[in-house]
C-alpha cells in the first residue's frame, strides 16, 4: 500500500469483520522525537493468542476466501523501512489495538494519502459504527472527529448523504489541517 490511510483503512475493515461497533484511529506528530503514530483500536472479537503469535505472517489469515493476508506484514515493513515498528495487543472479546510508529521525516516514509476520505467513507458507510478520530501535535493541538455527534448534530440526517460525506470531508480538511500537516 503505497500511503498510510490505506493501512489505517485496512485495519478498520479487519475491525468490521471482527463485529467492532466502536473504531478509533489516534494519529500522533511528534517532531521532536521525529515520530509519526498511528494507532486503530476497535472493540471487536479479538484476535485469538495463538492467531496473534504468527499475525504478521503474509501466509496466515482467518479468511476463509484466500490463503494470504498482506495488510500487517505490509504494514509491519512499511514501518520498519523507517525505523519504526508496528504492535499489535489483543484479547478475545476485548478488541484490538494496533499501533505503527514511522520516521516522521524518513525518505522511506509513505505519505499520510487521504485521510479525510478513508475517516468520511468509514462513517458514512457503517453508521451503525462509532468512528473517532484523534490527531495531535506538539503545543497541545488537537483534533478531535466522532461519527456519533456528527449522526447527533443531524438529527436523523443520513452519514451516507452525499452533502453530509462532502461537508465531513470538508470538517475533517479542516481540523486535520488547522492541527498540522500530515503530507
Amino acid at each position: 500500500m503505497r500511503e498510510i490511510s490505506l493501512h489505517i483503512l485496512d485495519i478498520a475493515e479487519n475491525a468490521l469483520r471482527a463485529g467492532a461497533s466502536e473504531i478509533e484511529i489516534v494519529v500522533a506528530l511528534d517532531e521532536s522525537a521525529d515520530r509519526l503514530t498511528v494507532e486503530v483500536s476497535d472493540n471487536g472479537r479479538g484476535i485469538a493468542p495463538e492467531l496473534l503469535k504468527c499475525v504478521e505472517d503474509p501466509f496466515v489469515t482467518s479468511r476463509t476466501e484466500r490463503k494470504v493476508g498482506l495488510g500487517l506484514p505490509l504494514l509491519a515493513a512499511a514501518c520498519e523501512r523507517t525505523g519504526g515498528d508496528l504492535t499489535i495487543h489483543s484479547a478475545l472479546d476485548s478488541g484490538t489495538r494496533v499501533c505503527a510508529t514511522f520516521g516522521l521525516r524518513s525518505i522511506d516514509r509513505a505519505p499520510m494519502g487521504a485521510l479525510r476520505d478513508t475517516v468520511a467513507n468509514l462513517a458514512a458507510a457503517n453508521p451503525d459504527v462509532r468512528v473517532v478520530l484523534t490527531v495531535t501535535a506538539a503545543g497541545g493541538h488537537a483534533f478531535t472527529f466522532d461519527s456519533s455527534e456528527m449522526k447527533e448534530a443531524l438529527e436523523g440526517m443520513s452519514l451516507s448523504n452525499p452533502d453530509v460525506v462532502r461537508w465531513m470531508q470538508g470538517y475533517l480538511d479542516e481540523g486535520i489541517g488547522s492541527v498540522c500537516c500530515l503530507e
